[in-house]
């Protein structure tokens, strides 16, 4: 890289900042040539707090008075984490997810839903191009681990197949 800074770089950069702000990313990384021995290599990143992903609406609980004493202590397992699961499915970029392929359509899958290895499961947008993500496997769809326009990361379990 060259060590003359313009301003057209210093814009750029500052372009990139935003493109990361109003699109909810986290990261950003871009190599510019500008000729043989002149580039401009740039990644703009952003710290963020990562949140577990939000599961399926969990089911009704019994009343505690119905609960033996014992059972009232807080002696619950702990949850696995859904991205160990072996039927996880991952994103494999960072991005918004998008449950159905438009606004008004249907989403591609349900809870319960039997997919094909290959079935389109949901998008991932990134860099304002849509990714379809496939299941990589057949089988009954579990758990959708992820809200419709949702930002994702890398390696975020987005659903569990079994």
């Amino acid at each position: 890289m060259t060590n003359k800074t313009t301003e057209a770089d210093v814009a750029f950069i500052k372009a990139l900042a935003e493109l990361l702000r109003d699109n909810e990313l986290t990261e950003i990384e871009v190599k510019r040539d500008y000729g043989e021995d002149d580039s401009l290599n740039v990644r703009v990143s952003k710290k963020v707090e990562y949140a577990p992903p939000l599961a399926a609406p969990a089911p009704v609980a019994t009343p505690v008075a119905a609960a033996p004493a014992a059972a009232a202590a807080p002696a619950a397992a702990p949850e696995e984490d859904p991205a160990q699961h072996p039927g996880a499915v991952t994103s494999p970029m960072v991005g918004t997810v998008y449950l159905q392929p438009e606004p008004t359509a249907p989403a591609f899958v349900k809870v319960g839903d039997q997919v094909s290895e290959g079935q389109t499961l949901l998008i991932v947008e990134a860099m304002k191009t849509m990714n379809q993500i496939p299941a990589p496997k057949s089988g009954t769809v579990k758990r959708i681990l992820v809200e419709d326009k949702a930002a994702v990361e890398y390696g975020a379990p987005l659903m569990i197949i079994e």
